[in-house]
C-alpha cells in the first residue's frame, strides 16, 4: 500500500465527508497516527480497510461535535460557465442522492478502492456491493438526465 496515494484519498475522503480543508487535514493526520498506532491488525492483511475504518469514525465524531458547513464556493477555483454549470448541475443531482450513495461512488470511482475493501467497510457481499452502486449511478443518471454517461 502506497502510503501518499492513500494519504490523498482518505485526505479527499475526508473532505467529502466534512467539507472543510482544515478539519480534513486533522482528521487525515490523525486517522494514520490512529493507524501507525496499532499495527497489530493491519498485519491481518486488512490495512487498507482498517485505515478507512478508522477516517470515517473520525468523521462521524466530527460531525457529532459540530453541524458541517456548506461547500464554499471560493474552493470551486475559476472555470468557465460551462464548466460552472456542469459542476453545478452534477453537485445538485450528487445532494439529491442517499448520502451512503454519494460515499459508496466516492470510494469506488474517484478513490478507486478494490470493491473487497468497500464491502468489507459496509459489512456486505461484492454482490450487493456491485448492485447497490449499480443503482446508484442510474439514479444519479436519472437525476442529471443524461442516458449517454459512461
Amino acid at each position: 500500500m502506497e502510503l501518499e496515494e492513500q494519504y490523498d484519498k482518505i485526505y479527499r475522503y475526508c473532505y467529502f465527508k466534512t467539507h472543510s480543508r482544515e478539519t480534513a487535514e486533522d482528521i487525515t493526520q490523525e486517522a494514520f497516527l490512529r493507524f501507525f498506532e496499532s499495527r497489530s491488525y493491519t498485519d491481518r492483511g486488512s490495512a487498507l480497510q482498517y485505515l478507512y475504518t478508522i477516517a470515517r469514525n473520525l468523521c462521524t465524531d466530527e460531525y457529532r461535535r459540530a453541524k458541517p458547513c456548506p461547500l464554499d464556493e471560493e474552493s470551486l477555483g475559476s472555470y468557465s460557465d460551462g464548466e460552472m454549470l456542469m459542476r453545478s448541475s452534477l453537485k445538485d443531482a450528487l445532494d439529491r442522492m442517499d448520502e451512503e450513495d454519494r460515499e459508496l461512488m466516492l470510494l469506488r470511482y474517484v478513490n478507486e478502492l478494490p470493491v473487497k475493501v468497500i464491502a468489507g467497510l459496509y459489512g456486505i457481499s461484492r454482490f450487493a456491493l456491485h448492485r447497490r452502486l449499480s443503482k446508484a449511478v442510474k439514479d444519479l443518471k436519472d437525476k442529471l438526465g443524461e442516458e449517454d454517461m459512461p
